[in-house]
């Protein structure tokens, strides 16, 4: 059932009810859908509605609800998702890495000396069948078939703790109409590792699965970190441990700002955008970092993402590197023009993304924003 309570939450100048379905997500889109409700209006577990649509709502068969009853509703339900995405275990020594590739292809070598990295720490180390097998285009790892098996095959193995994936590239969207998501769901939650091209499955693997992954290194850049690199995210992976990060201020916040850190690759988020796995950054702190895009393509992307919604309601913006993309200076202009009318904090200059450390961060942990310019996000359970 379709269920609406009255417009009593006032923002942005205007009053919002909640519109949601005790039966399923995909009965609350498509009722959404009829209504002309953007996706982007969907919020973990609801469409936020201004208040001129509500008689629409009710008119189309929604049932009207005081917002206790819709939220016991909802929860009895089983389909209310907490504002934090549910965080994996910490790893330990002697459990199970599975090491995937679902983009691109990696270096034997690079990826050996990875894995060597985290026997070294104690766990052990299987590589999926796909690694190093190629694909039917130089540009994938192995085909689409295999790649989207390895990655539903070592997410619901009970004996793998973690999901690593050697590398970006490309390819990782493709994978995401062929995995069955129900199956997925249905598994315990695990850790996934990975960067840039991974962000596609960051994306699934938050809004779908409600699990928070670890936007870090890929296993084949692991042999290539500097010492303090690596300590650090050993300590995010065998320990638990936040990270805390300082940055600069493009616009400044004058308090703390605080929800669950979303994004990764700002290229994969755009070309997300009217696919299921999209989301949208709506009471969230926003990551974003590229590589290898000039500044005006930049431009082009945080556009895209402005315009199609997928920022509105963000909290804050935490930029990590923009790395090979031209003048930096010009690309702080692009940020500044782009972020600076959403107004919100926008802080630049993270070691996070295709740079030197890459420092690792949990996505769908809780985030702070600091006035001193530091942010500050959970860790492993």
């Amino acid at each position: 059932m379709i269920l609406i309570d009255p417009p009593s939450v006032p923002a942005r100048g205007r009053w919002w009810s909640h519109l949601v379905s005790d039966t399923s997500h995909e009965e609350l889109h498509a009722f959404a859908e009829r209504l002309g409700i953007p996706r982007v209006a969907f919020d973990r577990d609801h469409y936020d509605l201004p208040a001129d649509h509500y008689e629409a709502a009710l008119a189309a068969g929604a049932v009207a609800v005081s917002p206790k009853e819709l939220v016991a509703r909802l929860a009895r339900a089983g389909l209310r998702r907490a504002k934090y995405a549910v965080r994996p275990r910490r790893l330990a020594a002697g459990d199970t890495v599975r090491v995937v590739a679902p983009s691109g292809p990696a270096r034997p070598d690079r990826v050996a000396a990875g894995v060597e990295v985290l026997e070294s720490w104690g766990l052990r180390v299987q590589l999926a069948d796909g690694v190093g097998r190629g694909g039917p285009l130089r540009y994938l790892a192995a085909s689409d078939e295999q790649r989207a098996a390895d990655l539903q095959q070592a997410w619901c193995d009970p004996e793998v703790a973690a999901v690593w994936a050697t590398r970006g590239g490309y390819g990782a969207q493709r994978l995401l109409d062929l995995v069955d998501i129900p199956v997925m769901a249905a598994a315990a939650p695990r850790l996934l590792v990975g960067y840039s091209d991974v962000t596609a499955l960051h994306r699934a693997i938050g809004t779908r699965l409600g699990v928070a992954s670890l936007h870090g290194p890929g296993v084949a850049a692991l042999g290539e970190l500097s010492a303090d690199a690596r300590a650090r995210l050993r300590e995010t992976v065998m320990a638990g441990a936040g990270t805390e990060l300082g940055g600069s201020w493009l616009v400044p916040a004058q308090e703390e700002v605080s929800g669950p850190l979303v994004g990764g690759n700002l290229a994969v988020l755009a070309g997300s955008i009217g696919t299921p796995e999209a989301g949208s950054a709506r009471g969230s702190i926003a990551l974003l970092e590229d590589v290898n895009e000039p500044p005006y393509r930049i431009d082009r992307l945080l556009t895209q993402l402005v315009r199609s919604g997928w920022m509105r309601g963000v909290r804050a913006v935490v930029c990590g590197d923009f790395t090979r993309c031209g003048e930096p200076a010009l690309v702080e202009d692009v940020l500044r023009d782009r972020l600076g009318a959403l107004g919100v904090p926008v802080l630049v200059g993270l070691p996070i993304g295709h740079g030197v450390d890459n420092a690792p961060v949990l996505l769908g942990a809780r985030a702070e924003v600091r006035v001193d310019g530091t942010v500050r996000v959970g860790g492993l359970r």
